[in-house]
């Protein structure tokens, strides 16, 4: 069977099983809708957590940014890994102790400020809309590729998809719709990695296989060869950086903290029956992302070294299937600039005839390795899996900011339980109309549009969510000028420096680059606003009033562990 005969089946098995589970699990009350019931077991829970973390930059354009970008691809790898310990560790047994479901709920019961709760939801629709247009984008490119439709089609055929079991199912119906998808995911991605690591390497684990020797009895390690492969054709070593430290650390931090205050994760948490369940499904989560992260460096090579074997000085016309396929997506083009019929990709601008989407080195990697169709597929399905279990739950936050802290908490406090769910899947559904838009007409390529939705994050909640923990006298004031200033300041950084809203529009970009601000970029900024947030926060504090004795012992009692009196005989 053909690979597009391969991917209806597989798509429309596992489209089929989340329909499925949606109307099995669908919400009957507005605490379903929101928290699943509350009822989840850790390692469900842990398995809807990884789905919900692996979204489409995780699954399809990390590995390919590393692929591209090689020691500097890893700041991806470092901070979203990092942040997710951080998360799991700092901040989540915390605010499941609080009680609050949502970030925005936290902050205004935390900070007893209906103004410190709008600026919240305003900041939570920001960064999830930021990030699910790299889930929609994601979902599009995957629908163009293998379904053979436009981008466009593609999209909408998600939206769809996604609005049908995240409107009807809530949380309780995109938990178990996304263990599903966690399944499907890394099946999907380990199974192509052991093929081509034991094709290239003999060694079946990919982990290994990357610092192995290639098996074609030259006794050379891949890794080598690759670097071999690239000072040949004057782009740097593969294992060599180019980007300064302070970019490196920068976008890093701004991932793990970005990271820590993403609403669509810190929600999971609450779906679990007790505090010490959370604790267990963040540990059961943090070793499912695990098996992903760890084989993402090693499909990144294999990808990679597979691409400049295949088609570097190679004729065109002689040019394998899977190059024609990504041509018509658009991905992938050639441009035969001295007319000799071949591919030559090379550093030099100008005379490098292919221009590669790094999205697509996942999604092309098994082609272009020449493995059954079905594992073609399967790569499909599984992509679609990490981009709409990560969508769904962002809609989900985007619904319940709307519905639960803006219309329950502020406009009408008296709306009925139905009244309530009504709106939040009244709001799921113009989330996902506009997150379509955002997918059809995309900022950038995917993990680049998800690292500012981090650097988003980092910027406006991280330091609102820690004060609050750690802080007993962090007021209300601190708090509001604090997350102003500092989703603010990345705003406008990101408008400036990524969209040159300010200088002359996309094209002069690139051109801005020097004048990026302590040299670092769009997508680092996240840890200077985050900064900025910190300090603003803790200067505006110290000219204000104290916040009520009342919330004053909240913040002491959470910090408690749960039957630490009866230990202590307190």
């Amino acid at each position: 069977m053909s690979v597009q005969t391969w991917t209806y089946i597989l798509v429309g098995i596992t489209f089929s099983l989340y329909i499925g589970i949606a109307i099995w699990s669908r919400a009957g009350s507005t605490k379903e809708f929101y928290v699943a019931g509350g009822g989840v077991s850790p390692l469900a829970n842990g398995m809807a957590t990884a789905a919900d973390w692996m979204s489409a930059a995780s699954f399809i354009s990390m590995a390919g940014i590393i692929s591209f970008a090689g020691y500097d691809g890893s700041v991806y790898l470092m901070g979203w890994t990092g942040g997710y310990v951080l998360l799991a560790l700092l901040l989540a047994p915390y605010l499941r102790k609080f009680g609050k479901f949502t970030v925005p709920d936290f902050i205004g019961d935390r900070y007893y400020s209906k103004t410190a709760r709008m600026v919240a939801v305003f900041c939570a629709l920001i960064v999830s809309f930021t990030y699910v247009a790299g889930q929609m984008q994601g979902v599009g490119l995957v629908f163009s590729r293998f379904l053979e439709v436009d981008m466009d089609t593609g999209v909408v055929i998600g939206m769809v998809i996604v609005l049908f079991y995240a409107v009807l199912g809530g949380m309780k119906g995109i938990t178990y719709t996304q263990v599903a998808q966690y399944c499907v995911l890394i099946f999907a991605f380990m199974v192509p990695a052991i093929f081509i690591s034991f094709q290239m390497t003999g060694n079946p684990i990919p982990q290994l296989g990357m610092g192995a020797t290639l098996n074609d009895g030259s006794g050379v390690f891949l890794m080598d060869k690759l670097d071999g492969l690239s000072t040949e054709l004057g782009f740097d070593e593969y294992t060599s950086g180019s980007k300064s430290m302070i970019d490196v650390f920068a976008i890093t931090l701004a991932l793990m903290v970005g990271t820590a205050g993403l609403p669509h994760v810190i929600v999971r948490f609450f779906t679990v029956k007790r505090v010490k369940d959370a604790r267990k499904s963040a540990g059961w989560a943090l070793l499912l992302i695990a098996i992903l992260y760890t084989a993402a460096p090693a499909v990144s090579v294999f990808a990679r070294t597979n691409l400049i074997d295949t088609v570097n000085n190679k004729p065109y016309a002689d040019m394998p299937e899977w190059f024609s396929k990504w041509e018509i997506t658009g991905l992938i083009k050639f441009d035969d600039k001295n007319g000799d019929g071949k591919i030559q990709y090379v550093a030099d601008k100008n005379i490098n005839e292919l221009d590669v989407n790094r999205d697509i080195m996942v999604l092309a990697n098994p082609e272009i390795a020449d493995l059954p169709a079905w594992v073609i597929a399967l790569v499909a399905a599984g992509s679609l899996a990490a981009a709409l279990s990560t969508a769904a739950g962002l809609l989900l936050v985007i619904s319940a900011s709307v519905s639960h802290d803006l219309i329950k908490k502020v406009i009408n406090p008296n709306i009925s339980e139905k009244g309530e769910l009504w709106a939040a899947r009244g709001a799921a559904t113009v989330a996902v109309v506009i997150a379509g838009y955002f997918g059809i007409n995309p900022p950038g390529f995917v993990a680049a549009v998800v690292a500012l939705a981090f650097g988003l994050a980092a910027a406006s909640f991280f330091p609102a969510i820690v004060l609050g923990i750690f802080y007993k006298k962090m007021n209300k004031e601190g708090a509001i000028a604090g997350m102003v200033i500092g989703i603010s300041l990345m705003l406008f950084y990101m408008l400036k420096f990524k969209f040159g809203i300010f200088d002359g529009g996309k094209e002069a970009v690139e051109g801005l680059k020097a004048s990026w601000w302590f040299g670092i970029s769009p997508e680092g900024f996240g840890s200077v606003a985050m900064l900025v947030n910190f300090i603003v926060s803790i200067v505006i504090m110290k000219f204000t009033p104290e916040p009520p004795e009342n919330v004053q012992r909240i913040v002491e009692d959470i910090r408690i562990p749960s039957g630490a009196g009866e230990a202590t005989g307190h």
